[in-house]
């Protein structure tokens, strides 16, 4: 479960900073991953106020300032050096690809004084897919739990044993610490820090200007790789297709089982074999999905909104809406219709 976060004390002494915006230093280490060194600057960058004014001052830095070779053969010249990363208010470490800290966990000492340093005196420390190296190697992971991209998770319990690693989720928020899986994950948890940080509405504008989802239901699991499963008599496929039409029924276990012709114990296995969920959660989210494509669209009621997503009544729809984007169903509306 994610801890209350302790929000940074932002800082009005920075040189050529705007006080009335949180700061963000990136800092971008050898052999970044270019997609994760966008991530912030771009989801972050995207969040504005109800006057349009940008919420984030969002900065790159590199030990010493100077440039770097990212891990796709470009280099990155930066504005900033560590000193940036010493009065930010959140730090974001991007993916890393090709370097001794995925190897053995050997990491600069001034990059490691730096995170320290900045996780000493309060500021939010965040990783981005094997950003968490980084942050495990400066010890910051210690006893917390944390993610990372789930195709380096074994690499990761070998190095740093001490961290409790879920390589299941999206990202891991532990308050003070943060961390994401691989890749468009650092999208996931860009728009959760502008949520817990400024609520639904800025993240949701946010995701919008992206032309992303504000909230991606599920975890990585879901995109491990994994042997297909055979189609035909053996898959869940069709039984998937039939309850997308009638998500409105009731789609208990049993009804799913029997409809595929399998016992619950095959149906639940290989159906989790197949989606990366279980049953129930698969529903939920294809009912959540249906239901927003329904508030977007339509002038329907709330509760015949709900009902045509299964989810019964009003009040149900609005429990899951909420545990599921932040959001009541009347404030995603409002957000997201369509005046085209």
């Amino acid at each position: 479960m994610c801890k209350d976060p302790a929000m940074p004390v932002r800082r009005t002494d920075q040189p050529g900073h705007d006080p009335g915006r949180h700061h963000v230093a990136v800092l971008a280490l050898d052999g970044v991953v270019g997609f994760d060194l966008g991530t912030p600057s771009q989801v972050l960058g995207a969040a504005r106020d109800a006057q349009g004014r940008r919420l984030y001052d969002v900065r790159v830095a590199t030990p010493g300032g100077v440039a770097i070779r990212s891990a796709s053969g470009y280099r990155v010249l930066p504005d900033h050096g560590l000193e940036d990363v010493a009065v930010a208010d959140t730090v974001v470490v991007p993916g890393v690809h090709g370097v001794p800290v995925l190897d053995d966990g050997t990491l600069d000492d001034d990059v490691r004084a730096a995170l320290t340093g900045a996780a000493d005196r309060g500021a939010r420390v965040i990783s981005i897919c094997t950003g968490a190296f980084v942050l495990a190697a400066a010890g910051l992971l210690d006893g917390r739990p944390a993610t990372t991209h789930w195709a380096w998770a074994a690499r990761f319990r070998e190095l740093f044993p001490q961290v409790h690693l879920d390589p299941g989720v999206l990202f891991v928020d532990d308050g003070a610490v943060l961390t994401s899986a691989g890749v468009a994950a650092g999208i996931d948890l860009c728009l959760h820090l502008v949520r817990q940080d400024h609520g639904s509405e800025a993240a949701n504008h946010a995701a919008r200007r992206c032309v992303v989802p504000p909230w991606r239901s599920g975890g990585q699991s879901q995109f491990i790789e994994r042997p297909l499963p055979p189609v035909l008599d053996t898959s869940t496929a069709a039984t998937r297709q039939w309850a997308l039409a009638h998500l409105s029924d009731p789609l208990d276990l049993a009804t799913l089982a029997e409809r595929s012709r399998m016992s619950v114990r095959t149906f639940t296995r290989r159906f989790r074999d197949e989606t990366g969920q279980s049953p129930g959660q698969w529903v939920t989210q294809q009912r959540v999905d249906h239901a927003r494509h329904l508030l977007e669209t339509t002038d329907l009621s709330i509760d015949v909104v709900a009902h045509h997503a299964g989810f019964g009544s009003g009040t149900a729809l609005r429990q899951q809406l909420g545990a599921v984007l932040g959001v009541a169903p009347s404030a995603y509306r409002s957000t997201f219709r369509s005046t085209g």
